[in-house]
């Protein structure tokens, strides 16, 4: 038994009985969607990352290499539904899997704007030494202090900083770090100042 590209109904004959399209059609057809939910998935990503530069979370990192993890899955699973859709195979689970992780960076970006501006908690000055830095330049270029931690059970924090707060502080540097705790509970990084 097969099913048709496009509505995932048991198709015995041509045309589909459900949807009324031919199996090139319906082909081309989830081709189309497969591309527009992927261009929309692909701008979720990036309002992701504009959103994690604006109110940088102290987890950032983590959160980058799980939106990572879900990015290429996703692509992925898009890129083999579509193969498997040449072939003429069954990719009804598969499709639904891909348009379900569609929104999650919309949905994570969306949670960051919402914790970072609408918090309305005052910032918590947490006293730290810089130890390092690290600067990776790309098209929205990440910039890291590496300072000794303040929280239970953790050597380091990898402070996100702007270009300015980036050339200002070296290693040796006595600064605070300013901390919202957030509105959802995220805490996130308000900014840094010299000790």
């Amino acid at each position: 038994m097969t099913r048709c590209l496009n509505c995932g109904a048991a198709r015995d004959a041509e045309p589909c009985e459900s949807c009324g399209l031919t199996a090139l059609a319906a082909e081309l057809l989830l081709r189309r969607r497969l591309l527009n939910r992927s261009a929309f998935f692909v701008l979720g990503a990036l309002a992701f990352l504009v959103a994690g530069g604006w109110y940088p979370p102290l987890e950032l990192d983590g959160m980058l290499i799980f939106v990572g993890v879900v990015f290429f899955f996703t692509l992925g699973l898009a890129v083999w539904v579509e193969r498997r859709a040449a072939r003429q195979g069954d990719v009804e689970v598969a499709k639904r899997v891909f348009y379900g992780l569609v929104p999650v960076p919309w949905l994570l970006a969306l949670l960051l704007f919402l914790n970072g501006g609408l918090d309305r908690s005052a910032p918590q000055n947490h006293a730290a030494s810089v130890i390092g830095k690290f600067a990776i330049s790309a098209p929205l270029p990440v910039r890291r202090l590496v300072v000794t931690s303040w929280r239970e059970g953790r050597q380091i924090e990898r402070v996100a900083v702007d270009r300015d707060d980036f050339n200002r502080f070296h290693p040796g540097d006595a600064i605070n770090v300013r901390v919202e705790g957030g509105l959802v509970g995220i805490p996130w990084v308000y900014g840094v100042s010299r000790r």
